[in-house]
C-alpha cells in the first residue's frame, strides 16, 4: 500500500478499536477514503487482555474500512498506550574522526541507534528514542547538528519504553489479524500530529487525550515533545462512578454520561430530572442533573489534579504558552483548575473534504494521527536521503529505513522492528 501511497491507521482502544484508511490530496491535506470501528472488549486500559476478542474487533474494524475504501489492507500503523508506558531522560555521546569534515546524518543516527542499547527495566522494551537538544564539542542548544564541524557529538534523548508482554500481544493480535504490522507508536504522539499545530508545539504546549481506560499527557516545548505520562484514569472510571453513585446499569451510566453529562456541577439546572427505566417490575429510578454532574466532576477534579501535578513535574509549567489542548470533553473545567488556556482538539486542520463527519470528532484524533505518522515516516525518509545525497553519503537508501533524527517520528528504532520480526512465528497456542 505504501507505492499508492495509501496507509492506514489502527488504534486499540480501551472503548473502541478503529481503523482508518487515508491518503494525501494534492493539497497535502489528508483524504479519509474510509474507516471501520468496533466494541473493545479485550482490551483494558490500553492493555490486551483477551487476544480472541481483541482479534475480532480488529477484522471486523479493518473489514468496514476496507470495503469503504475498496482497497486491500495489508499494513497498517498501530498505536500503543496504556500504565506500562514509562519515560527517563538519558545522555549520550559519540567521538567523530578528526578528519572527517561534517557531521553527516549517519553521525545522528548513530548516536541515535547506540541510545537503543541502554539499560532498560526487565520486562520493558524501547520503542521510542527521542532526541532534545544537541551538543557539539561542548558547544550546547543545537537543534540540529548536521553539516556543522566537530569531533565529539552529544545530545539528551527522551526515552519511551513499553512493557514487553503488552507489545508481544499487540503484535500478535495484529497478525492472527492477517496484518503487518509496520510501525509502533505511542498514541499521545500520534494525537499530537492530528490537533497540534507548529506553533502550540514552538510555544509549548500540553496535550491532555482522555481515553476510555487512560488519559494520556504529552508537553512539547519549541517543537520537541519534552514530557510524556500515561494516567490509568478514563472515560470508563467516570461510568463506573455513575453506576454505583446513581445505582443504575453499566449502559444506563454510559447513557447518562454521554447524553446528559456535564463536568461542571453548578451549571447544571438543579431542577433537571432524568428518568431511567426501572428493572423488571420495578418502578423508573429518576436522577438529578446536578447530581450526575457533582459525580462527574468529582471524578475529573482527580483526574486534573494528576494532570497538573505531570506538568509541574515536567518543569515546563510555565512555558505553556500554548496551554492545553483537550482530546475529549472538559476543557471548561480544565481551564478553571489549571490556570492556563484551554481547548479541545479537532482533527480537522489536517484533514480534507471528506463525507465521514464523524472522522472530525476528538475521539478519533489518535485514529487520525496514527495516518498521519505514516505519511510522515514517509517525508522524514525523503528528506533523509536528500541529506545523504547533499552529504556525499551513500546514493541508495533501504527501504524499511524509516529513522530520522529531526522530528519526533524518526525514533521509532529498526531494532523494535527486527524483535517484531523475530516475533512472528506460530501462535496456534493463543
Amino acid at each position: 500500500m505504501e507505492n499508492e501511497k495509501l496507509i492506514v491507521g489502527l488504534d486499540i482502544g480501551t472503548t473502541k478499536i478503529c481503523a482508518i484508511v487515508g491518503r494525501k490530496n494534492e493539497y497535502g491535506k489528508l483524504e479519509v477514503l474510509g474507516m471501520g470501528k468496533a466494541v473493545s472488549d479485550g482490551v483494558d486500559r490500553g492493555v490486551v487482555t483477551n487476544i480472541d476478542k481483541t482479534v475480532h474487533a480488529i477484522q471486523k474494524a479493518v473489514e468496514e474500512a476496507s470495503d469503504m475504501a475498496d482497497v486491500e489492507i495489508g499494513e497498517v500503523i498501530v498505536g500503543i498506550a496504556g500504565q506500562h508506558i514509562q519515560s527517563k531522560m538519558q545522555s549520550g555521546s559519540i567521538m567523530r574522526q578528526p578528519s572527517e569534515d561534517e557531521i553527516t546524518v549517519e553521525d545522528v543516527r548513530r548516536l541515535s541507534s547506540e541510545m537503543e542499547n541502554i539499560l532498560v527495566p526487565p520486562g520493558n522494551r524501547i520503542i521510542h528514542v527521542m532526541p532534545q537538544d544537541y551538543t557539539v564539542d561542548y558547544e550546547g542548544g543545537i537543534k540540529d547538528p548536521v553539516g556543522m564541524s566537530g569531533t565529539r557529538l552529544e545530545a539528551d534523548f527522551h526515552i519511551i519504553t513499553a512493557q514487553t508482554t503488552a507489545i508481544n500481544n499487540i503484535n500478535r493480535c495484529v497478525r492472527r489479524a492477517d496484518l503487518t504490522s509496520k510501525q509502533l507508536i505511542l498514541e499521545p504522539l500520534a494525537s499530537s500530529l492530528a490537533v497540534l499545530s507548529d506553533e502550540e508545539k514552538e510555544a509549548g504546549v500540553c496535550l491532555v487525550d482522555i481515553g476510555g481506560g487512560t488519559t494520556d499527557v504529552a508537553i512539547f516545548y519549541e517543537n520537541i515533545i519534552r514530557h510524556t505520562a500515561v494516567i490509568p484514569l478514563g472515560g470508563n472510571i467516570i461510568t463506573k462512578d455513575i453506576k454505583e453513585g446513581c445505582m443504575v446499569m453499566q449502559k444506563q451510566a454510559e447513557l447518562l454520561k454521554t447524553r446528559f453529562g456535564k463536568a461542571i456541577a453548578n451549571e447544571a439546572n438543579p431542577n433537571e430530572i432524568v428518568s431511567i427505566p426501572g428493572l423488571r417490575n420495578r418502578p423508573p429510578k429518576e436522577i438529578s442533573i446536578r447530581n450526575l454532574a457533582s459525580i462527574i466532576q468529582a471524578r475529573m477534579e482527580e483526574i486534573i489534579d494528576i494532570v497538573q501535578n505531570e506538568i509541574w513535574q515536567s518543569g515546563y509549567y510555565k512555558k505553556l504558552t500554548g496551554g492545553i489542548v483537550i482530546t475529549g470533553g472538559g476543557s471548561q473545567l480544565f481551564e478553571f483548575q489549571t490556570g492556563l488556556d484551554t481547548r479541545i482538539g479537532y482533527p480537522n486542520e489536517h484533514l480534507g473534504k471528506t463525507a465521514l463527519e464523524d472522522v472530525k470528532s476528538p475521539m478519533y484524533a489518535t485514529s487520525v494521527g496514527l495516518v498521519l505518522a505514516g505519511f510522515k515516516s514517509l517525508d522524514d525518509r525523503e528528506e533523509s536521503y536528500n541529506k545523504r545525497i547533499a552529504n556525499g553519503g551513500v546514493q541508495k537508501i533501504a527501504p524499511k529505513r524509516e529513522f530520522n533524527a529531526k522530528d519526533i517520528f524518526r525514533n521509532i528504532s529498526d531494532r523494535l522492528k527486527s524483535i517484531i520480526h523475530d516475533e512472528i512465528g506460530d501462535d496456534s497456542n493463543y
